[in-house]
């Protein structure tokens, strides 16, 4: 598929390692950055389209806010693990469920942009915790130069792989464990130039989509990147014992 992801803002926040790798499957290995755990909330627009095919501007254009964070499987390969995708279009909800594995969740979505000013707003649907909600103001900054850009940057935003697992459904979903309870690894690639980063700061985080995924409230102000976006070629997903 063809992706095109922009008004894009990455906010991370550090965690202690144990409580981020507890939720994460048996066949991946949390990456850390001097020591700690890095969880990201990326609030952006979507459009999608297939190759040589136009896109729908009603159906492929949509907000998107994912929580991730950073791992490498069995083989050494690094990529993004998702912990929840929010997404405005219960289409694209459904079909990255069904192909990808990923956790989609249908949202109500706005992105709202007012000269160097974001707010991007977010309230789960379906599935739960419903009314799992996100606000999050930034305003933009200066670009960096990419002699500016430090080891850490490149750590949060170079990332060209992620990582899903098909549930283990024999084990019943009632007694599902978060991130243990699977069967079948999947990857797929992302082929997309160098983000063009800018400088920004948070004005307002009301978050609830980082709790709802399992893990700790963030403490202290994110790390916050804006970027006005790239063109992104995403591959199959591939199976994996």
């Amino acid at each position: 598929m063809m992706h095109r992801w922009d008004t894009l803002t990455f906010l991370h926040w550090s965690f202690e390692p144990d409580a981020v790798a507890r939720l994460l499957p048996a066949d991946l290995t949390l990456e850390t950055f001097e020591g700690k755990a890095w969880v990201g909330l990326i609030p952006f627009n979507m459009l999608v389209s297939l190759p040589h095919m136009p896109s729908v501007p009603w159906a492929s254009r949509f907000c998107e806010t994912n929580v991730r964070t950073y791992v490498h499987d069995a083989h050494g390969r690094a990529g993004i693990w998702f912990f929840s995708l929010d997404a405005s279009r219960l289409g694209a909800v459904l079909a990255a469920r069904a192909t990808f594995r990923l956790p989609y969740m249908w949202s109500h979505m706005s992105v709202r942009k007012d000269g160097d000013t974001i707010t991007y707003n977010c309230t789960r649907r379906w599935p739960g915790p419903r009314g799992a909600s996100s606000q999050v103001i930034i305003e933009i900054g200066a670009p960096f130069t990419p002699a500016e850009l430090t080891a850490r940057d490149h750590f949060l935003t170079s990332r060209w792989r992620l990582f899903s697992m098909t549930p283990n459904l024999t084990q019943g979903i009632r007694r599902a464990v978060p991130g243990k309870n699977h069967r079948w690894q999947r990857l797929a690639d992302a082929q997309h130039d160098p983000w063009p980063l800018q400088r920004a700061k948070a004005v307002e985080v009301d978050d609830e989509l980082v709790t709802a995924a399992g893990l700790p409230q963030p403490t202290g102000d994110p790390l916050v990147h804006y970027s006005p976006g790239v063109d992104v070629r995403i591959g199959r997903p591939r199976r994996l014992r």
